[in-house]
């Protein structure tokens, strides 16, 4: 069983993000607070559980929180500022519309950048330790996946409802085929050979 609490605040709200390693789509991050008597047996990090879990956790999560909040940062913005300070802007603008506002944060992973002065901590691994981050965990990812399922139909060649995105074999042949799309993160390594430098 995942622990409810890191601090000794009822309003104290968890968040992750999902897609940082991916390709193409956005960032997507979710922030959450739970009430002060809340178990779920199945929740953990958003990783170790099925797509079917996780499709059957989501609405519980959000029907029992007290608060949640999803965000979605483009590939336009994340190769304006790069993909850590897209992940933490994702988190934050998460935060920001949680109401009530919460009196401390726990993030998931090392990296966090302070928003409205509220007191935080970073948890590697946060999202199997922590009920809150496990639930954003799962917000996070299931959301995003929605997204790119979405714009799949837009351009099923790159089969984006199935990698979601990522780096895989298949859509990484998908680009060098049919090149890049305005959904694609142009700041990364898309293809391999991209590292060889012509000098």
């Amino acid at each position: 069983m995942l622990n409810l609490r890191f601090s000794q605040y009822i309003l104290e709200c968890g968040t992750d993000e999902a897609g940082r390693g991916c390709l193409a789509g956005p960032v997507t991050a979710a922030a959450i607070l739970l009430p002060e008597k809340f178990e779920l047996d199945l929740l953990n990090d958003s990783k170790q559980l099925s797509e079917k879990t996780r499709e059957k956790l989501r609405p519980i999560i959000e029907d029992r929180a007290i608060s949640f909040s999803v965000t979605h940062i483009e590939p336009i913005v994340i190769d304006k500022i790069n993909i850590l300070n897209a992940s933490i802007k994702a988190m934050q603008e998460c935060i920001v519309r949680l109401n009530p506002t919460p009196l401390y944060i726990i993030v998931d992973g090392n990296r966090f950048k302070p928003i409205n002065n509220i007191p935080y901590s970073t948890i590697v691994k946060g999202d199997s330790k922590y009920m809150s981050i496990a639930a954003a965990s799962v917000l996070a990812k299931t959301y995003r996946d929605e997204y790119m399922d979405k714009i799949h139909e837009e351009f099923p060649m790159y089969n984006w409802k199935q990698n979601k995105g990522y780096p895989t074999k298949e859509h990484r042949e998908a680009i060098r085929k049919y090149g890049t799309t305005k959904y694609h993160r142009m700041s990364f390594r898309l293809l391999p050979e991209q590292m060889k430098l012509k000098l």
